[in-house]
């Protein structure tokens, strides 16, 4: 789900062509919400069935990363693009693209005969993801009236909630009914029927509209983007199963090279026609440089703990899909309750303070959970995990809801725009940094506890021993990130001001649109 700004001048002319009286626009708002769940859903669905996709499909460690990774990666590389290209083309037609090409990749995840098809897949789908995302809020925007989108983006916040909490319970019940005898191929293929229905259905009621003064493309940007992530990425994830070749040092340090180059270009692409993929000048604001250090590394937490925790429990634990799908209920809840508190009570009083005791007590639920794992080992019990789990949701919701507000504050309203697509797009390539680094936090744990050759029970004891013991030490890491974030937050504003909204509108600019809601984060 991203968040998008249009030009007053389209907002005017769409809203006055929707009209209160046409009833049209209530479908269209059904049909992006829709795909909006199943993008989020879809998130959520593929962590807990990770463990039954390994054991199934005999996806390797390094697989499985980019399962996840691969998705990431690609939607955090196509966000901004993927707004543009609907401000240019119609976001009409582009959503529908991205729909269509979404539902296409579900089915060939689906049917994948091998893992290795199964991650080309989900690369294809983290890019239509890009396409069909950025324009669910355009398309909102642009076909309601200002005085009706507070009630528009009140049922936006509940289809997050209800996308938080179910899509765990959703992938676990389906992984665990084994429908049809197909093990985990229906969380994919549960997207199907509701995206043909999205894409019969936007054809007839959506209506189309563009940006009168649309931001130009950067491929050449994306392009570079892309190919430093996977320098570095690549390496990290299978340079453990490699042995750490010198190639896959060679790569990071060359991945450091393309990046600069990224920062080179665009310099001359700001020059030449004012349409950078990254506005370099917003990095000279303190508070914007330290926000998007805050989504990188809060990213980087989402990315580690998600992937690690779903493996803890069952592979570790040996714990079914469902019984693991049901202990993490008590976090969601804690993270939607968190958030809204945070929004309309404690950050209008507090400010900044708010954010850092998010962090603080993330970190501490972190170190909460760390202390039971230790103490319980592989008895412990779903209702034992609950305490920390709820004191890491609350931290979370504390603090995913108003971050972005916060890092917007300092930033020139006519670039209020760029920096929100600028923002979301940097906290998926840190999901996806994360995703790569738990090979080196978990896997190599493992590798170092498991003794070669064990089987039978005593070998299954040493397996979840060591799963237990990955799992400590990479939500030890956990809790140092969150700690360093902590620290970082004091470069923020101390009083967040909201001035995203209008921000086109009052300039008269073309601004980015590619802003995922930061409640997407933390299914991620």
């Amino acid at each position: 789900m991203t968040s998008s700004e249009t030009t007053l001048s389209a907002q005017q002319g769409a809203g006055a062509g929707a009209g209160t009286g046409d009833r049209r626009r209530w479908f269209a708002l059904a049909i992006v919400m829709t795909a909006a769940f199943m993008d989020l859903v879809d998130v959520t669905i593929v962590n807990i069935a990770i463990p039954s996709i390994q054991q199934d499909a005999g996806a390797s460690f390094s697989q499985i990363q980019w399962i996840t990774a691969g998705y990431a990666l690609a939607f955090a590389a196509g966000l901004i693009t993927g707004g543009r290209l609907g401000d240019i083309h119609g976001r009409k037609r582009i959503f529908l693209v991205g729909i269509g090409g979404f539902t296409l990749a579900s089915a060939l995840c689906g049917f994948a005969a091998n893992p290795e098809m199964l991650v080309a897949s989900r690369i294809l789908q983290g890019g239509m993801a890009a396409l069909m995302v950025p324009q669910v809020l355009a398309i909102v925007h642009a076909t309601f009236p200002a005085h009706e989108r507070g009630k528009v983006f009140g049922l936006f916040g509940a289809v997050v909630g209800l996308g938080a909490v179910s899509g765990p319970l959703l992938g676990a019940l389906l992984t665990e009914w084994n429908l049809f005898g197909l093990e985990w191929r229906p969380i994919f293929l549960i997207n199907l029927p509701v995206g043909i229905a999205g894409l019969i259905l936007g054809s007839r009621f959506i209506t189309e509209s563009k940006a009168p003064r649309a931001l130009r493309l950067d491929l050449v940007g994306v392009a570079l983007v892309t190919a430093g992530l996977l320098m570095l990425l690549y390496p990290l994830t299978r340079g453990r199963e490699l042995d750490w070749p010198v190639w896959g040092y060679v790569s990071m340090a060359g991945a450091l090279v393309v990046f600069g180059a990224l920062v080179a270009y665009e310099r001359l692409k700001s020059a030449r026609d004012g349409s950078p993929l990254v506005e370099l000048s917003l990095f000279r604001v303190k508070s914007f440089a330290a926000g998007i250090a805050v989504q990188t590394l809060f990213g980087v937490v989402m990315g580690v703990f998600f992937l690690v925790w779903t493996l803890y429990m069952q592979t570790g634990l040996g714990w079914t899909p469902l019984k693991a799908g049901l202990t993490g209920v008590p976090f969601s809840i804690a993270v939607s309750v968190a958030a809204g508190l945070s929004v309309q009570l404690l950050v209008p009083r507090f400010g900044r303070k708010v954010l850092q005791a998010g962090a603080a007590t993330m970190a501490v639920g972190v170190l909460l959970y760390l202390w039971e794992s230790e103490r319980y080992g592989l008895a412990i019990a779903p209702w034992q995990m609950a305490l920390p789990l709820v004191v890491m949701g609350a931290g979370m919701g504390l603090i995913v809801a108003p971050l972005t507000d916060a890092v917007l504050s300092g930033v020139p309203r006519e670039h209020a725009g760029s920096a929100s697509g600028l923002i979301n797009t940097v906290a998926q390539m840190g999901n996806a940094l994360g995703l790569g680094l738990v090979s080196v936090v978990f896997f190599g744990v493992i590798d170092d506890r498991v003794p070669p050759g064990a089987e039978g029970a005593a070998g299954a004891a040493a397996t979840g021993a060591a799963y237990v013991d990955g799992f400590q030490n990479a939500i030890g890491w956990v809790a140092g990130l969150m700690a360093v974030i902590f620290l970082v937050m004091f470069a923020l504003p101390g009083r967040p001001v909201q001035h995203l909204e209008g921000a086109a509108g009052e300039t008269g600019a073309p601004v980015d649109r590619g802003a995922v809601e930061p409640e997407r984060e933390l299914v991620s």
